[in-house]
């Protein structure tokens, strides 16, 4: 086959073209970029205020000693400002986007090998290896998670950006004013020990009733049965009073043991859980 002389310039101007097309750079995506108030898979994505976050984590008063795990991390924040603090953090989230952007600014914030990010659904989530919990989720995500959280080993800190957990009232709150315009709210619950049942001693029982920290009940003892009062757990830490005498003790499963101060008294106190 021969081609003509037009034939051959315009295919050579094609190659040209080709290559050269080939040889282009390929324009950048642009990075994303998320927006206030994007739908997400349970909530819509507003950011904490900074101010709040740092609250939040002096709320749950966290050491280089916890594993903190942010429960939808959006952009990271929560996570990068632990990790600034020296603590392992890990950030749960269900826009793998998000998941990416988290992943640059903690590296641009230089704490890559602090602050982890993970493309998951918080629901499936194993939450047992966590010390302390931050989320900002709505209330009724809150009630979902609830049992898992109360399931969680007792002392384990949970601090939430405004929204409640039902009746189980936070153990503490701080309202933030400076450079925090909405959702300024920060709440601390420590997972309680389960108490409720009766417990021996060496000579009576101890029954109790309990409604998260809150603990009711009486202690029979020498024939003689006396309602207890301000009974409050603080993770595994029980306190409460009967008759002039406080009790300080500490819950391991089906044992607690401590001290009973009446005035300058101090006597020693156990009690085995059997029902």
């Amino acid at each position: 086959m021969t081609w003509s002389r037009p034939a051959c310039v315009a295919a050579l101007l094609v190659a040209a073209a080709l290559s050269l097309d080939a040889q282009a750079p390929k324009a950048r995506q642009k990075p994303y970029e998320p927006e206030v108030g994007q739908p997400g898979k349970d909530v819509v994505w507003v950011p904490s205020a900074d101010t709040l976050v740092e609250e939040m984590l002096d709320l749950a008063d966290v050491t280089r000693s916890d594993f903190l795990l942010d429960l939808g991390s959006g952009d990271g924040r929560t996570v990068i400002a632990a990790a600034k603090r020296g603590v392992r953090a890990h950030g749960i989230e269900y826009n793998p986007d998000m998941v990416e952007l988290a992943k640059r600014n903690a590296d641009a914030a230089g704490v890559a090998g602090l602050a982890t990010f993970e493309t998951a659904d918080l629901f499936e989530t194993d939450l047992s290896r966590a010390t302390v919990i931050t989320m900002f989720l709505l209330p009724s995500i809150n009630m979902r998670l609830r049992p898992a959280l109360l399931s969680l080993k007792p002392g384990t800190r949970i601090v939430s950006n405004t929204f409640r957990m039902g009746d189980w009232e936070p153990d503490a709150s701080v309202q933030v004013t400076h450079e925090c315009i909405n959702y300024c709210t920060a709440l601390l619950w420590v997972v309680p020990a389960k108490v409720e049942g009766t417990w021996a001693l060496s000579r009576g029982r101890l029954n109790l009733t309990q409604a998260f920290q809150k603990v009711t009940g009486s202690l029979a003892s020498w024939g003689a049965t006396t309602p207890i009062t301000a009974g409050r757990l603080q993770g595994e830490h029980l306190t409460f009073s009967v008759r002039g005498s406080d009790y300080f003790l500490v819950v391991k499963g089906d044992t607690m043991e401590g001290t009973v101060v009446t005035g300058k008294k101090r006597a020693p106190f156990k009690a085995t859980r059997v029902r």
